[in-house]
């Protein structure tokens, strides 16, 4: 599957930071891991320092999937308002996936302190009323989410003026979120569980795979065969192919980055990430190097060759959005790309084992604006279900919640 477009920053910026062999010989393990991306990357290493014998395999090279065609904003805050998830499944359930979403960025905070060189920072987030009717839609939510004790400030149109330059109605100020080098970090842990003894291949795709009661074998293109106790299907979009039902659906979103700007020209932005509450929602990011990453303009195509024909466009509708916010930006794109993304019906991810496919076939969807954080959570799923153990998120991050 065709997952980007164009030219992803973090492909032109890193390059290709780490060559796994194929997979050409017939190999045994306690969990196979099909996908090499951040998911995968996340999961295999939470099992490798359980003493879980893992092995990751991947078609393409690591990370080179959607993982780098990926903007990386982490935040606890979902793309479905807590207040929404809890008129579906109870505000116990909503609060329990926010306050998750908000541990996960401290959890990616320890593991990039691990790895280091990841350009992993701390920022805030500004979410925006997009229009003068939102501003009640946020006054809730921001209610809501006090009530359960999450540190946030309201923002009059007047302080959002005073402090960001932009004329919005109101906003949320969230002080946990963080950005991140998605690509970066999926190769830096998957060389870190290759020296700890795991298998890692990629360029190798998988063309058969059996689960049978006791364990499941798995066969690559390149000829190697795998035996494992489990498999975890982290493939990303791919990983639907498995799935007896639909469970979310493929989008195309759009991105650039700019060149660097000079602190003092970003000021606020260089530690504050932006989005809105229009749906699609435009947002923005600094990265390390002080240039602006910008996206948005969500699409329902899903056919690669539209895709490509529409990044510039969509890159220079974006540019003109920011332009709008922010006129005193030099904002031009230097490299723009788009990416497929799935997007579930209530904004929250797939983990565990689905009816019909029995225990030793695991799944880590982890689908939506919250993809890392969502990972990062799913690691510690995924470790628990395989070794037989209750995981609080099970139920609102797991299959039952289709019934």
């Amino acid at each position: 599957m065709d997952l980007k477009s164009g030219y992803p920053f973090w492909s032109i910026k890193n390059g290709l930071m780490h060559a796994f062999p194929p997979l050409t010989s017939d190999l045994r393990c306690d969990v196979a891991v099909i996908g090499a991306g951040i998911t995968g990357a996340l999961i295999a290493d939470e099992l490798v320092k359980h003493g879980h014998d893992v092995l990751v395999v991947d078609q393409r090279d690591v990370g080179w999937g959607s993982t780098a065609a990926s903007t990386a904003l982490l935040q606890y805050e979902i793309d479905t308002h807590m207040v929404d998830l809890a008129k579906r499944y109870g505000e116990p359930s909503a609060a329990l996936a926010y306050r998750a979403c908000s541990d996960a960025i401290d959890m990616l905070a320890a593991k990039a302190a691990e790895l280091r060189d990841v350009d992993f920072r701390r920022t805030r987030s500004l979410y925006l009323a997009s229009h003068r009717r939102d501003r009640p839609v946020l006054r809730e939510e921001y209610a809501l989410r006090r009530r359960h004790g999450f540190e946030m400030d309201w923002l009059d149109r007047g302080d959002v003026e005073a402090r960001y330059g932009i004329d919005a109605p109101a906003a949320i100020l969230s002080r946990q979120a963080a950005r991140i080098d998605p690509y970066r970090m999926a190769s830096r842990l998957l060389a870190r569980i290759q020296k700890a003894g795991a298998a890692v291949h990629d360029r190798s795709p998988v063309v058969r795979l059996d689960i049978g009661a006791r364990g499941a074998t798995l066969e690559t293109a390149t000829g190697g065969t795998v035996r494992a106790k489990h498999v975890v299907m982290a493939a990303g979009y791919a990983s639907q192919d498995y799935v007896d039902r639909k469970v979310a659906k493929n989008r195309s979103s759009y991105a650039f980055v700019t060149d660097p700007i000079a602190p003092g020209v970003l000021g606020e932005l260089a530690d504050t990430m932006v989005w809105e509450s229009a749906r699609p929602y435009l947002y923005l990011r600094s990265t390390g190097d002080g240039r602006l990453l910008v996206g948005g303009e969500d699409d329902d195509v899903d056919i690669p060759s539209r895709r490509d024909a529409r990044v510039d466009s969509k890159a220079a509708r974006l540019a003109k959005q920011v332009r709008r916010l922010f006129p005193h930006l030099p904002v031009e794109p230097a490299f723009a790309w788009a990416g497929t993304f799935a997007e579930t019906e209530d904004g929250l991810p797939w983990f565990g084992t689905r009816p019909g496919t029995g225990p030793r076939l695991l799944f880590a969807m982890a689908y939506g604006g919250n993809g890392i954080t969502y990972s990062m959570l799913g690691a510690g799923l995924i470790r628990a279900l395989i070794e037989r153990r209750k995981h609080p998120l099970s139920d609102i991050f797991g299959f039952d919640r289709m019934a």
